[in-house]
């Protein structure tokens, strides 16, 4: 029977098993938060180009409204999380590491919530075709939401270019602390359930695999009651291992198949979308609601009260420590996401977006900071690493300056998963070490490209100056040998009237 049937899994190689640290959020079902006195709505939320904005400041927008429209064929628009008026746009703290600003549209809410008139509600949505329904999402604005926030229409369409046979739904969620795709299984397993029916229908795909972590069975058990009739969805069980929930990972656990280098799961017929992003599609094609929320973990031994929270996309993440009871002690490190994979975030004034899946405030206990010590050589790094590469040595190139070489090693085959750094005894940041990297070649690549494009430039323009020049040495001897000419039938003209004279 569908959705309980046992199902064999693949070995893959590597990876660790952390403390999951979920039992502090895992029982707090999903609150709603209040509505912030400002939302601040960056225009960039999504790999690819950022969205452009639609409003002004002093303007009156409803729930739902379009405030910037996408731009390019990767990108997502950006609408209304509830209805207010518009502060302006301008520049504001990034929900990044670096803490730099860019362009934000602030809203003030107006307290009503009133949404937009014109929402597309579909009772039919079973009956849309595949083209419908990717174009649905892609107004919608959703995107991946297990943290890579790819436009999901883009993958949606992917069924135009690959032979596609499966769909893959992450519900592993295997990053410690995080628990709010567990709590939308169990809360919300028939819109999850929908939303992965549509996304099926949308790729047109003979299978999907559920996946889902055995550390959750409530949530395995919500989604078999829902699916158990189902004629082509499997709930499948996966070891508790990190970095299960990784997208290639995944699926050669799944399927048995591994995804070519730099390649795409649709490269062997598998496409994979997150729990959240499931829902999210039932949202926009059924409500008609874009995506204006998300469901988020606040958690850590610093937090108060632990909860799992939806909250406007834009409410600044100190609101979000305020409702569950503000710090027990003060953090000596804030993540956003997970511990592995997160990223530090420079305050709690950036704004939560649409790729947020986690707030951490890491205690000093739960933070303990190790001093760096030589390699030792032992290899736990290298039987850690779930991709097969052998990160030592790729620091060790890094370090002396080879990046190249650290390239030819794997470098650009990494995931950043964080497992290597987890074993290592000695404390080596490898993964900084491989960030570093990956960031030095974009940017040498950066250099490389506008020094390439400059020349090509100039060369373009001294083409077209040297046209220019050589059409006016044309002209003027056209127009030199035109004057001769003329010069010649005056002086033959003059001629014949002297003799006929």
């Amino acid at each position: 029977m569908a959705g309980s049937k046992l199902f064999k899994l693949f070995k893959i190689r590597g990876g660790v098993h952390p403390n999951d640290r979920k039992k502090l959020s895992a029982d707090q079902a999903i609150e709603k938060l209040p509505l912030p006195s400002l939302l601040h709505i960056p225009l960039q939320q999504h790999i690819g180009a950022p969205a452009e904005p639609l409003v002004r400041r002093g303007d009156d927008v409803k729930k739902g409204q379009l405030l910037a429209r996408n731009q390019g064929a990767i990108s997502a628009p950006v609408h209304a999380p509830t209805s207010g008026r518009i502060m302006g746009v301008g520049g504001y703290p990034a929900h990044h590491p670096s803490g730099l600003s860019v362009r934000t549209i602030t809203l003030k809410p107006d307290g009503q919530d009133e949404w937009l008139d014109s929402l597309e509600a579909c009772d039919n949505y079973e009956q849309l075709s595949p083209e419908e329904i990717a174009d649905r999402v892609a107004r919608a604005g959703i995107v991946g939401m297990g943290g890579a926030t790819f436009p999901s229409a883009v993958k949606l369409n992917l069924r135009k270019r690959y032979a596609l046979n499966t769909l893959v739904i992450n519900g592993a969620e295997c990053e410690p602390y995080l628990t709010c795709d567990d709590r939308l299984m169990r809360e919300q397993a028939t819109q999850v359930v929908e939303g992965v029916k549509l996304m099926a229908r949308a790729l047109d795909v003979e299978q999907v695999l559920f996946a889902i972590e055995n550390n959750k069975p409530e949530a395995q058990a919500s989604i078999r009651e829902i699916t158990q009739n189902s004629g082509m969805i499997n709930v499948v069980g996966l070891p508790t291992r990190y970095p299960m929930g990784s997208e290639k990972h995944l699926v050669q656990t799944l399927v048995g198949k591994e995804t070519p280098a730099r390649g795409l799961t649709a490269d062997i017929g598998v496409v994979v979308h997150n729990v959240a992003t499931a829902r999210a599609v039932y949202d926009a094609i059924a409500l008609g609601r874009p995506l204006l929320s998300r469901v988020m973990t606040v958690t850590g031994e610093a937090i108060e009260q632990p909860k799992n929270v939806e909250v406007l996309i834009g409410t600044p993440l100190n609101n979000l420590v305020d409702y569950c009871g503000g710090f027990s002690v003060m953090p000596e490190r804030l993540i956003s996401g997970g511990p592995m994979m997160g990223q530090p975030l420079p305050s709690l004034r950036v704004p939560a977006v649409k790729g947020s899946n986690g707030l951490l405030a890491l205690s000093g206990a739960e933070n303990k900071a190790a001093t760096e010590m030589p390699c030792i050589r032992c290899a736990s790094c290298v039987n850690a690493c779930p991709c097969g590469l052998v990160p030592l040595e790729m620091a060790n190139h890094i370090r002396s300056g080879s990046l190249d070489s650290s390239v030819k090693l794997g470098l650009l085959d990494c995931i950043g998963c964080g497992s290597c750094a987890y074993v290592c005894p000695s404390h080596i940041p490898l993964v900084q070490y491989f960030n570093y990297a990956k960031g030095e070649l974009a940017s040498r690549q950066r250099a490389q490209h506008k020094q390439n494009e400059t020349k090509r430039l100039a060369e373009a323009r001294n083409e077209r100056m040297e046209r220019i020049k050589r059409a006016k040495r044309e002209a003027m001897q056209k127009r030199k040998k035109e004057m001769e000419e003329k010069k010649k039938r005056e002086a033959e003209k003059a001629a014949l009237a002297g003799a006929e004279s």
